[in-house]
Parts: structure tokens; sequence; C-alpha cells
């Protein structure tokens, strides 16, 4: 086994895990790369490369919004979400767990297949 998922399975979830770290209150992103590293345990390691340009596109899309603000000392880009990204979070949120739901449901059989520890 992995430290890491692998990454077919990040693919489709990346936007997902962005939309819900801002979901309480507007992040930079070293805190957004740290809430979900810390929230995976490690095993989601969201890299700048990534996560910058997912950032860029969920801006685009109106999902979230950003400002520049130094109050911290530092300037920093902070990014929240917007109604529109509160909508497709609730959305994408429904259909992860119904999804998940599913995937259970197949694996079933398969742990009970799963050789008992003794």
């Amino acid at each position: 086994m992995t430290d890491r998922f692998q990454r077919d399975l990040l693919r489709g979830s990346l936007d997902l895990m962005v939309l819900s770290v801002l979901s309480e209150e507007a992040k930079y992103g070293y805190l957004i790369q740290k809430e979900i590293r810390d929230a995976s345990a490690g095993r989601v390691e969201l890299k700048a490369g990534t996560l910058y340009p997912l950032l860029h596109r969920l801006e685009t899309d109106k999902l979230i919004r950003s400002k520049w603000d130094d109050s911290t000392g530092r300037k920093r880009k902070w990014y929240e979400l917007t109604a529109a990204g509160k909508r497709r979070l609730n959305q994408h949120a429904a259909d992860w767990h119904s999804y998940a739901g599913c995937i259970t449901r197949l694996l079933d059989p398969v742990r009970k297949l799963a050789p008992k520890a003794t």
C-alpha cells in the first residue's frame, strides 16, 4: 500500500477538496495546501503547480473570488467561495456521497472474501 492516494482517485476530487476547504473562511494558497494535507493525514500533497492553476480555473468559473491583502505583514492572495461556489460544493458533495456509497456497496463482497487476521 502506498502512503498517497492514486492520481486517478484524486483527479475528479481536487475541485471538491479545494471548495470544501474554502467553505468556512477565506484562505491563501499555503493554508489551502496545509488543510488538505492535514485532513488527508498527508496522503494528498497538493503541489503549487497543481493548486494555482486549479484556483485560477475556479476563479474564471466564478466559483471563488480572490483579493490581495498584506494585513498579516506579507502580501498574500486570499481566496473565498462565491454563492455559485457554495452551490457547486453542495451539489458535488451530494454526488460524492452518493458515489462513495455505491462503491462501498460494490466492495462489500470483496471485503468478505479477504483473509481474516489470526
